[in-house]
């Protein structure tokens, strides 16, 4: 939208000489002229390169943080026309284990983030919080166990695909037996069709993922989130880069 108005104003200059008159209008023609350079480079960079993003909940814990500051890799998965997300160059696909951007299926002008769990034509399953894809068991080891007010908290480091990472789960404890409750409403069974991906929070018991609102269609993907660039809490607070690094390299510390 700056570009356009920012090339507006410089047609418009052309056509009446509005640069040559004095006073404010001759400042802020000239002012705006100067900036359109800065901006075709941000939006070609934000469009088609690199785009700055921040974590807004817990679903992708521990992983991310509330209040991450990320970068998302606009070129992984092809070329996509800004506003319209149409793919105009193949770069590449997402890949199982990935950190993916996509826009929300029920509301597209909201950015979510999880990982990449089943790629087309896979069945995903999960049950008793063990995940399956295609009737192969996903690899996962229990690194911290806990419980306390009621309520279990597990932590595994889990092989996705590419990607060694962390997860978490949790659920109740009956008060009556002393077992651990796993929430019903997180297990299921999906067949992911062509052209569509199912995604997983890592924080497993507490994301809004595929197994809630169905698959993610490949024309709302918008990157792969690869980097932690800065932690900032907000305005009370000072920014800190004790998290930066590569996503899953940071949880392998």
């Amino acid at each position: 939208l700056l570009l356009a108005v920012t090339l507006v104003i410089w047609v418009a200059d052309k056509l009446f000489k509005l640069k040559a008159k004095k006073g404010p209008v001759g400042s802020v023609v000239e002012t705006s002229n100067s900036l359109i350079s800065v901006f075709f480079v941000v939006l070609v960079i934000r469009s088609f390169i690199v785009e700055p993003f921040t974590i807004p909940s817990g679903s992708m814990l521990p992983t991310l943080q509330v209040h991450d500051f990320i970068l998302v890799s606009k070129f992984s998965y092809g070329l996509r026309l800004p506003i319209t997300n149409t793919k105009i160059i193949e770069t590449g696909e997402p890949k199982r284990g990935d950190v993916m951007v996509f826009k929300y299926p029920k509301d597209r002008s909201i950015n979510f983030i999880k990982r990449v769990v089943g790629l087309p034509g896979d069945r995903v399953v999960v049950r008793d919080n063990q995940l399956t894809i295609n009737g192969k068991l996903v690899a996962r080891d229990l690194v911290n166990e806990k419980e306390g007010n009621g309520i279990w908290h597990r932590e595994y480091v889990e092989q996705l695909g590419h990607a060694t990472h962390l997860i978490w789960q949790q659920g109740r404890i009956n008060p009556y037996t002393g077992q651990k409750v796993i929430p019903s409403r997180t297990q299921g069974e999906w067949i992911v069709p062509d052209g569509h991906y199912f995604v997983m929070g890592d924080n497993r018991d507490n994301s809004n993922d595929s197994r809630f609102w169905g698959m993610v269609p490949e024309k709302l993907v918008v990157g792969r989130a690869f980097l932690i660039w800065m932690h900032w809490d907000g305005l009370t607070s000072l920014p800190h880069f004790s998290r930066n690094g590569s996503i899953d390299q940071v949880e392998a510390k």
